[in-house]
């Protein structure tokens, strides 16, 4: 939006002319969707507590974090207005892709917001049945996978890229819309199973989110994408603001959503971070990537279907408890070393995501 108030302006000073640089645009996505969290955080807190809006924990969960029932939650709320109103400022609104992601993820969030409501109003921590928010998933996750196929204009906007390998893609055809299905909705969840000590998902989040801007521009920029090997795709280098946006509101949550935390995002944050994340992968054609970088959200899932098909086989569990994070803190291990060595393992995972913008 500002952008095109620049475009007005450029007549009057050339230096107007630097906010046409997505660079520029993705760096002050970051610090504005940060000044949203810092500006509004604390306010949020308070109405949190102040309407009771708190945190039901699992009667079979850990007894440490019996002392986390009440901690207020929905605190996802923040980083989806912190990221929509960053991406909407700094972003250029005239973008169909920016507008894709924007949707997906407040659709997201809403699912998220009815089903942490549904907790709160019943005084229970089941929120929506499994039936109903996996079916608005779905719908929402076809919806955005219709909408990339029949905006496709080549074959190769439907294929999957693999990694590392030059020139080598798997065309899906309509199968695509499934595809695309799969990675949001799948994304969506395993960021919500992570979130479950904290700090835990958002830090990742962060990373990857990070990570996904590099690729969104590096695929948007003919350059770039012709020196790297990347397909280049009109327009997309947009996203590395909704990206940086994401980065920044989750660092500025994180401040207070450390240890102890004094606020929980609920799964109207994880549920519309990970769709995020999902869409953007999907968009940018890094699904695999973004299996790799979210190593930690996969791992988590996997333990549960593990946890799940093990005990129904042989009535036996493979883990303590499950997500993961719980089987490590009924080994002892303190709640702060299991989040930041989660962190340190996506920062790696990361990293090695990156690493495939050149190796082909």
């Amino acid at each position: 939006m500002l952008m095109y108030l620049a475009d007005w302006l450029e007549p009057l000073h050339s230096g107007f002319r630097v906010f046409q640089f997505i660079t520029l645009r993705a760096i002050l996505g970051v610090l504005t969707a940060m000044l949203f969290s810092f500006l509004f955080g604390p306010w949020m807190i308070r109405k949190l507590t102040f309407h009771q809006i708190g945190q039901h924990v699992r009667d079979d969960g850990p007894q440490s974090h019996l002392v986390k029932a009440g901690t207020p939650t929905m605190g996802g709320s923040l980083i989806i207005a912190s990221v929509i109103v960053s991406t909407l400022l700094w972003a250029d609104v005239a973008n169909g892709w920016v507008w894709l992601t924007v949707l997906v993820t407040g659709a997201f969030g809403a699912i998220g917001f009815i089903d942490d409501y549904r907790k709160l109003a019943f005084g229970n921590s089941k929120g929506l049945s499994a039936r109903a928010k996996y079916g608005a998933q779905t719908l929402v996750g076809l919806a955005a996978g219709l909408w990339l196929y029949l905006g496709a204009s080549s074959a190769a906007e439907t294929s999957v890229l693999i990694p590392m390998l030059k020139d080598v893609a798997v065309p899906l055809g309509a199968g695509y819309i499934v595809w695309s299905y799969f990675v949001i909705v799948g994304s969506s969840n395993a960021v919500n199973l992570t979130d479950g000590l904290d700090g835990l998902a958002i830090m990742p989040c962060v990373l990857v989110a990070s990570a996904l801007a590099v690729f969104a521009y590096a695929s948007g920029n003919a350059v770039f994408a012709d020196y790297l090997g990347f397909s280049y795709i009109q327009g997309v280098g947009e996203l590395s603001v909704f990206c940086t946006a994401i980065g920044g509101a989750g660092l500025g949550f994180l401040w207070f959503n450390a240890y102890p935390a004094q606020v929980f995002m609920g799964d109207v944050g994880a549920l519309a971070l990970g769709a995020a994340l999902g869409v953007v992968a999907v968009i940018v054609r890094q699904e695999l990537v973004l299996l790799v970088m979210g190593g930690v959200f996969v791992a988590e899932t996997v333990s549960v279907i593990l946890q799940v098909a093990t005990y129904k086989l042989t009535g036996k569990r493979m883990f303590r408890m499950a997500p993961l994070h719980h089987h490590f803190e009924l080994k002892g291990w303190a709640e702060p070393k299991i989040i930041v060595r989660f962190w340190i393992v996506t920062l790696v995972l990361v990293l090695i995501g990156l690493s495939t913008l050149k190796i082909r």
